[in-house]
């Protein structure tokens, strides 16, 4: 069923590549300039959006094997994932049961992680199993001194946490099906190639950027090219949106030739053609697929706020389907991955503190969004609902029955 869903958007985007045309939506639309400056709006979103619900953690080829570990610290609150012996990977509060204090950092591999305050140590599953000088501190129930669990989910090689531990949103109800479709990618089988975490302007100015085409061949002309395309069609399913470009053309793999869709039988599609552009999973990620390397590769962007509404900072993972076998693949990877920082660090986020800065002036009200901006409207459309949604509320609208009849 998900391949036939990659089918008919491609067809979509042949038809429209053809014809020389994109999908608009109704009209142009005025966003707030507040919505991007405002300190309480931007906890707000802190506290309603990335405290409640799921994130995507960490590709599942940064936790490969059992004991494998990181220790993260996401919109404030520390995180520590593990890749347990029976293979699952599981997302904790990092702070002992004892006093609080982190029971991890960086990341590797381990079995047992020990409180560096007074010794006590948990396992890889969270279980308390001893805490230092028993007889002195007095008895306690080990089982209720475990480190505190996030619902967790690992899915087409992503993993998956909420971080409120009494949270009843499901998050595959809350992936509304789009997993299925990064399925196809195949990350569950990749390599990390490398990662890197980089500065950025406002959280939602940095993510607008990630649901817009509309830029490229202007504010990245010296490294994408004028004459670079500048359409893209959304797809939605919730919160989530894959955008790409109406084209009946698809880059061969590992080269600069152009596959023209339409002499080719469907059965014979390309899987590069079934998921170029990008997919975004809100409220923070975006992936693209690149070619670095001379075989399939992506990167993954893992976007969060920062401690001022002016900030925000983002790890970029370059994945590749298989390891670099030897220097110039190796080589290749590198050069690629180099050249996304600087699209993304040098044009991308330097402009949207440029931005921002300007916003701050408070000369300026409101934002647009054109109508061949669809996805940066329906993105904002979400972070609003989302923000006014209750428990409850956001319970049902997740809800997978209800999901099908919007």
């Amino acid at each position: 069923m998900s391949r036939q869903q990659l089918l008919e958007m491609t067809r979509s985007l042949v038809e429209h590549g053809k014809a020389d045309t994109m999908e608009l939506v109704d009209d142009v639309v005025a966003i707030p300039a507040s919505d991007y400056t405002d300190e309480a709006r931007f906890e707000r979103e802190k506290n309603l959006i990335f405290k409640r619900l799921p994130l995507m953690m960490a590709p599942s080829c940064e936790l490969p094997e059992p004991g494998c570990y990181k220790a993260m610290d996401m919109a404030g609150i520390p995180v520590l994932i593990t890749r347990q012996k029976d293979g699952t990977a599981q997302a904790f509060l990092n702070s002992c049961t004892h006093r609080g204090n982190p029971v991890a950092e960086g990341s590797g591999k381990a079995t047992r992680f020990t409180c560096g305050y007074h010794g006590w140590t948990f396992k890889n599953d969270g279980d308390l199993l001893a805490i230092a000088s028993p007889k002195d501190f007095g008895t306690v129930d080990k089982a209720a001194f475990c480190l505190k669990k996030f619902p967790t989910l690992e899915r087409a090689g992503l993993i998956w946490a909420t971080l409120d531990p009494d949270s009843t949103l499901d998050i595959e109800a809350y992936l509304c099906g789009y997993d299925s479709l990064l399925e196809h990618f195949g990350f569950d089988g990749w390599h990390l190639f490398d990662q890197r975490t980089i500065p950025g302007p406002n959280w939602k100015t940095a993510y607008d950027g990630y649901l817009d085409f509309y830029h490229l061949p202007v504010l990245h002309k010296n490294t994408f090219g004028a004459d670079f395309f500048n359409r893209a069609n959304y797809f939605a399913w919730g919160p989530h949106q894959r955008l790409s470009s109406p084209s009946k053309f698809v880059q061969k793999t590992g080269s600069e030739e152009k596959v023209d869709l339409t002499e080719i039988d469907e059965k014979d599609w390309p899987i590069d053609a079934l998921l170029q552009g990008v997919w975004t999973i809100f409220p923070h990620i975006s992936i693209a697929s690149f070619y670095g390397g001379g075989g399939r590769g992506a990167m993954i962007s893992q976007l969060f706020p920062g401690e001022t509404v002016g900030e925000s900072y983002t790890t970029q993972f370059y994945v590749m389907e298989h390891a670099p076998t030897d220097d110039a693949v190796r080589q290749g990877a590198r050069d690629q991955f180099d050249f996304l920082e600087t699209v993304v660090a040098e044009e991308d986020y330097k402009t949207g503190k440029r931005q921002h800065e300007a916003l701050q002036s408070g000369l300026i009200d409101k934002v647009w969004f054109g109508r061949n901006e669809g996805g940066g409207q329906a993105f904002h459309q979400w972070v609003e609902r989302l923000t006014e949604a209750d428990d409850a509320e956001l319970d049902r609208i997740f809800a997978p029955q209800l999901q099908a009849a919007e």
